[in-house]
């Protein structure tokens, strides 16, 4: 199995951003990236969604921004329609789901928020947002203002506030249906800075794909199945997490949706040269957490699991921050 690391919800001159593709794809491949995902707005932008291929040896991936009546979302690995997309919301997304793609509702708490309605037709919803929590929460961050120009990082990385309501809304949205949560940049500027903030880490089968197609249905096709999780890469390095489920022999990755039985046990891995400690959370509420670099726990009830780990020493996060979050184990009866 293979981890490749890469940025969600980027805009580029194609739509309101400061730098072209071609200068964003040298800015990520120079900060590391496997990938990176553009969504332009439009309905669809056909020219960003043009720019999809490899750049400076880096996966450059494409959708698009829509503003639809209940706020914005992303369509992501969807054929490009004839027209324009629907401003109706479910319009939208279901025809993006009939054309191979899914959608993504981005920055739900922002000013241009969203309304949530009777039905969830989505595949995910941003549950952190650089861009929106970093202009909500200035104030609150004046005191580490002096670091803005020399550590800019560091400033960001005081900024950052636990998104309580977001993730409440997640655990709510998951008691129906899968639901994945993504950390999400919404990077118009400062790329290099956000390109080392929030991350999204995709767990593969194999190595990634050299030729483009196939690269970039491995990576849709595991954002679509929750095989990922988020960091705040900025605090530190998260790569070696894991969270699964083992039943017998069988182990099941995050995203899945499993049945309940006996001896089923969920597993978080975090193999770290520093103190950590680990929350696990069943429908929203925590059931098991501890410190060290492993928590079992036996599966008792049906629930949706997901984890939650957190930096104890040496981090500018601040204490309720977290700094990984997987995506849900769905265990069902």
């Amino acid at each position: 199995r293979a981890e490749i690391t890469g940025v969600y919800h980027i805009h580029t001159t194609l739509s309101d951003g400061k730098k072209s593709p071609d200068e964003v794809a040298a800015v990520a491949a120079a900060a590391g990236l496997d990938f990176i995902i553009l969504t332009d707005h439009g309905r669809p932008n056909r020219e960003s969604m043009a720019a999809r291929g490899w750049k400076e040896g880096l996966l450059v991936l494409a959708g698009s921004e829509l503003s639809v009546n209940r706020g914005h979302m992303t369509g992501l690995g969807f054929d490009m329609p004839d027209g324009s997309l629907s401003r109706i919301a479910e319009e939208a997304a279901a025809h993006i789901s009939r054309n191979g793609g899914f959608t993504i509702v981005a920055h739900p708490y922002s000013d241009i928020s969203w309304t949530w309605g009777d039905k969830f037709l989505y595949s995910g919803v941003e549950v952190m947002d650089a861009y929106s929590m970093l202009r909500g929460d200035f104030l609150r961050s004046l005191p580490a203002l002096p670091a803005l120009l020399v550590r800019p990082g560091y400033f960001l990385l005081k900024s950052l506030d636990r998104p309580d309501r977001l993730l409440q809304k997640w655990d709510s949205l998951t008691a129906d249906q899968p639901v994945f949560g993504y950390f999400s940049t919404d990077a118009h500027f400062a790329y290099r800075v956000l390109f080392r903030l929030l991350r999204l880490h995709v767990q593969l089968d194999g190595p990634l794909p050299s030729e483009f197609e196939a690269a970039e249905k491995a990576v849709f096709d595991a954002l679509r199945e929750g095989r990922f999780y988020s960091a705040v890469d900025g605090a530190a390095r998260p790569h070696g997490f894991r969270f699964d489920a083992k039943s017998g022999k069988t182990i099941f990755s995050m995203g899945r949706t499993i049945p309940f039985g006996p001896a089923l046990t969920l597993r978080v891995q975090t193999p770290f040269p520093f103190r950590t400690s680990i929350r696990l959370l069943r429908n929203g509420r925590i059931v098991a957490d501890g410190e060290g670099n492993a928590l079992l726990h036996t599966v008792t009830e049906p629930g949706v699991y997901r984890a939650e780990v957190f930096l104890k020493e040496r981090t500018p996060l601040r204490r309720d921050v977290p700094w990984i979050v997987s995506n849900p184990i769905f265990v069902r009866k």
